[in-house]
């Protein structure tokens, strides 16, 4: 089994990615979508959470995510707290989750996969970039969130030139017919190689 990390910032069209390894047979792991669940299950990260933004940060014990993100894309250290009780959490899970997989490759899917320390667990990693106006018009049309919204969400990620920089593979993911072609090359290559190359 090899364990690829997938990342790429806000709009980059990560799930558009992702849903091309899956049909290739790749098993998917979506952080954000497993940390909601931690944090909406776990009773000791429940109490940090509003240990940590208040009583508001659930509403009829769900997270109040529209709370919370006014809060951490203003202010990184609480951003940088939150992700220090949530991580951990969130690498036994991937643990657990990856037990008893035969499949060839599993994708970890996060935003963060550096920032969070998540690519030490990987054996490759994927950057998606694309253009920074798309990546934009994607995302208001996507959460339906301002302009400013997503710059403020954008300063709170590291830079692609980052990213690209720790990663194995980099796909430009402007339009489908070439990202599908950059999937399945890369997939390719991870299946039949060995990891003492780095391409982009």
């Amino acid at each position: 089994m090899k364990i690829v990390g997938l990342t790429g910032g806000i709009g980059s069209g990560k799930s558009t990615v992702l849903e091309l390894f899956q049909k290739l047979g790749a098993i998917v792991f979506i952080a954000d979508i497993e940390a909601k669940k931690i944090m909406n299950n776990n009773v000791e990260l429940i109490e940090q959470i509003i240990e940590l933004f208040g009583e508001q940060s659930y509403i009829n014990n769900e997270l109040n995510r529209n709370y919370i993100a006014s809060i951490v894309f203003k202010n990184k250290e609480k951003l940088a707290t939150l992700n220090k009780l949530v991580h951990p959490k969130l690498r036994k899970q991937f643990e657990e989750f990856t037990k008893n997989i035969e499949e060839e490759i599993v994708i970890y899917e996060a935003a963060i996969l550096f920032e969070s320390g998540s690519d030490q667990i990987c054996d490759y990693i994927i950057t998606v970039t694309a253009n920074l106006e798309d990546r934009i018009k994607r995302t208001m049309k996507r959460d339906g969130v301002s302009r400013k919204q997503i710059l403020d969400r954008m300063n709170n990620q590291s830079n692609d030139t980052i990213k690209i920089k720790g990663s194995n593979f980099v796909i430009v993911n402007n339009n489908l017919k070439d990202t599908k072609l950059q999937v399945f090359t890369i997939h390719d290559l991870i299946t039949n190689s060995s990891k003492n190359y780095k391409i982009s």
